[in-house]
């Protein structure tokens, strides 16, 4: 039994793959441990400099939000009761590490189908659909993403040179509607998100112009 039973539930950051067609999900994958860090940059859409005056306070869209996170995996303790962990024991992290690696990768169903109409002589191949990724941060952050930068240091390592520690960064790109399109779930997945955001905003307290030193604006 616990010794504080009225402590709260961890809540895990993860990503969520769900399909592109039918929004049926496809795979959870919560963060071990929460990153102590997460940094946010976002990228104004202004129509640009040496625009005409009349264009000086326009945007074009939402800004390009991007989001940098290192992960850690670790088996360590897993290793210790190999009966209730057997894929921990024969294999370390590389079940972990697989499931968020081929989030990046087409499906080797895909590779195939795709050689068979090339060597079929097909003129015209589209490319590969991936699934749509969900960044999942509190119920307050739900972004559809697309991972664009992917590193991993594997740390420490068992007999069988399975690795049983790791460091796993992750550079992801928030798609808006200006990406996806408001028909697409994932452009109503990011309308939520930047709802959600401006409901956020209104609960801010405003200020008083004698914070800021001055009577008002004239």
């Amino acid at each position: 039994m616990s010794t504080f039973p009225n402590s709260p539930r961890l809540i895990k950051g993860g990503i969520v793959l769900i399909s592109a067609d039918t929004a049926a999900v496809q795979r959870i994958i919560p963060l071990q441990y929460n990153p102590d860090t997460l940094s946010r940059t976002l990228q104004v859409q202004s129509v640009g400099e040496g625009s005409d005056r009349s264009e000086a306070l326009r945007l074009k869209g939402p800004p390009v939000e991007t989001i940098k996170v290192d992960a850690e995996i670790d088996v360590t303790d897993q290793l210790e009761f190999p009966d209730q962990n057997p894929n921990a024991a024969k294999l370390g992290l590389h079940p972990q590490l697989a499931a968020l690696e081929t989030i990046i990768y087409p499906t080797s169903a895909q590779l195939i189908s795709n050689n068979s109409l090339a060597q079929a002589g097909t003129l015209e191949i589209a490319p590969m659909e991936s699934s749509l990724t969900l960044f999942i941060w509190s119920k307050n952050r739900i972004m559809p993403v697309r991972i664009t930068d992917f590193s991993v240091t594997e740390e420490a390592f068992d007999p069988l040179l399975n690795p049983i520690r790791a460091k796993v960064s992750l550079g992801m790109r928030v798609l808006s509607v200006t990406d996806l399109g408001f028909q697409h779930k994932g452009g109503s997945l990011y309308m939520a998100y930047q709802q959600q955001k401006e409901k956020l905003a209104a609960m801010s307290a405003g200020g008083a112009f004698s914070t800021l030193g001055i009577p008002g604006i004239s």
